[in-house]
């Protein structure tokens, strides 16, 4: 069997989109197993192992089933795993509005351009900026969404600065502005960003809100 035609998955479940211009949305997640990255801020540590290896048109059926309009493949990283290309091409066929959300450090440019890519840019508190793959940046179209995730007036800095260095509100139209939950207060966000007028989106993690403090991952 090929590589692609497997997948070693964590969960898939249905929820509501709790990030991105999605937020709210119900939505189906396919949550892969591993990541070669280890944010300092991580909050789904349990997908780096583990999962099942199942067939990549089993993940589809699953995926499906749950009926929702929007699937989302995160992790995890699950850029990492081969099968995920052609599975986000077969959600899309399915006529799914398919979302992958990508760590940054794995390339985007062979994902099917009818999904939307949610990437982070890594901030210098996750300790792992030094990642950040910028030859990403040249693939992104009007259809994805960069993200930031930002534990501390350190992080912002350094996002004020990419945004102006990289000409980022030019490039994709959404850009979104987080705070690491239980680290930065949402309010001095909105305070930093309404000062140096960004051209941000600042959002919340729904889910946390919802479901905390039991909820762990996206």
């Amino acid at each position: 069997m090929a590589k692609e035609d497997t997948l070693v998955v964590h969960e898939i479940y249905a929820s509501i989109q709790g990030e991105s211009t999605f937020a709210g949305v119900p939505c189906t997640f396919v949550r892969t197993t591993g990541c070669n990255l280890r944010c300092s801020w991580c909050d789904t540590t349990q997908a780096f192992y583990g999962g099942t290896r199942m067939t990549r048109h089993e993940v589809l059926a699953k995926a499906l089933a749950h009926d929702t309009p929007l699937v989302e493949l995160t992790g995890g990283e699950p850029l990492l795993q081969p099968g995920t290309l052609p599975l986000m091409r077969e959600l899309c066929d399915a006529g799914r509005t398919v979302l992958v959300e990508t760590s940054g450090e794995a390339d985007i440019s062979k994902v099917d351009p009818r999904v939307h890519r949610i990437m982070d840019l890594k901030a210098p508190l996750s300790g792992e900026s030094h990642r950040n793959r910028l030859s990403n940046l040249e693939c992104l179209t009007e259809r994805d969404e960069l993200k930031f995730v930002l534990a501390g007036r350190e992080d912002y800095e350094w996002m004020r600065t990419m945004i102006a260095t990289h000409a980022l509100a030019s490039r994709v139209p959404t850009l979104l502005a987080s705070t690491v939950f239980g680290k930065l207060a949402a309010r001095a966000l909105v305070a930093w960003v309404l000062e140096d007028k960004l051209p941000v989106r600042v959002q919340l993690q729904m889910h946390k809100y919802i479901w905390a403090p039991e909820t762990q991952g996206v």
